[in-house]
């Protein structure tokens, strides 16, 4: 039995025909033998349609209730894939990022990530249930209002889950079927990567490569997460983002959650578990 966290973006969940599909994937890969947490993005430009509306009401804006409003989305994601789920003859439960234990600064609308303590997660798929979290979003560990994350926000918040719960990978769902060596929609000899190292895609990401977030994969490197980047549009095999040895051996060697040149994040790491 593995432990997969999968993670769809907006565009894999557009609409209800795309929350469908995304359910069946879901479903398909629980009931091959897998406990599995998903982590959702807003339904397609539904984040941007939430700012264009507080656009109209007000010029200056309230960092608070912004991120009450923008972190919505998300939330109406988590719901619909549950229900959707559920409506297949699955068993799936939904969580905000704070009921799943994201635990972050108060800096609104580019929180960090602090803790995560994902006990009503693991109480879920203990359950035999699917895990639903909305992503881009937490509570702060100060105030105990809702921050949201950032840009790619939701990557960050499936690999912080990812290493807490001890998942065997982070699967990132987007609308292209992996890595390219460059964008194929402007240079169609680009060709699809197969593997990389997360120090690679550490230097793609900061060149600007739009797949991946540099913060989201720089906790997976930091933490030792295996990414699987692949397409929710198709069974195919994508790219395969992992950890070099020599950072596994590190991450084995020190306590990671503390080190003074990552940033704050630690986690609440469940026993091992029987596979």
């Amino acid at each position: 039995m593995s432990l997969i966290v999968q993670k769809f973006g907006g565009s894999s969940v557009s609409d209800a025909e795309g929350i469908k599909r995304v359910a069946k994937r879901v479903v398909d890969t629980h009931a091959a033998g897998n406990e599995v947490v998903v982590v959702v993005s807003a339904m397609g430009d539904s984040t941007d349609e939430l700012l264009d509306l507080a656009g109209q009401i007000t010029t200056g804006g309230n960092a608070r209730e912004m991120d009450m409003l923008l972190s919505a989305g998300e939330r109406i994601s988590m719901a619909l894939l549950a229900m959707a789920i559920n409506e297949r003859g699955g068993s799936a439960q939904s969580f905000t990022g704070s009921q799943a234990g994201m635990i972050t600064d108060a800096i609104h609308g580019k929180a960090r990530i602090i803790d995560v303590s994902p006990h009503r997660i693991k109480t879920a798929i203990e359950k035999g249930d699917v895990a639903i979290v909305a992503g881009f979003q937490g509570m702060s560990q100060e105030s105990h209002d809702i921050t949201t994350l950032g840009r790619g926000g939701s990557d960050t918040t499936a690999v912080a889950l990812a290493a807490a719960l001890g998942a065997d990978v982070c699967e990132i769902y987007t609308d292209v079927d992996g890595i390219y060596t460059a964008d194929p929609r402007v240079a169609p000899s680009a060709q699809k990567i197969d593997t990389i190292s997360s120090e690679e895609m550490l230097e793609m990401a900061a060149s600007g490569a739009k797949i991946l977030h540099l913060r989201c994969v720089e906790y997976a490197r930091r933490f030792g997460v295996p990414l699987h980047v692949r397409s929710s549009f198709s069974q195919h095999e994508g790219t395969w983002v992992l950890p070099s040895p020599d950072d596994k051996i590190k991450i084995q060697e020190e306590n990671p959650w503390n080190s003074p040149s990552f940033p704050a994040l630690r986690t609440t790491v469940p026993k091992p578990r029987s596979r």
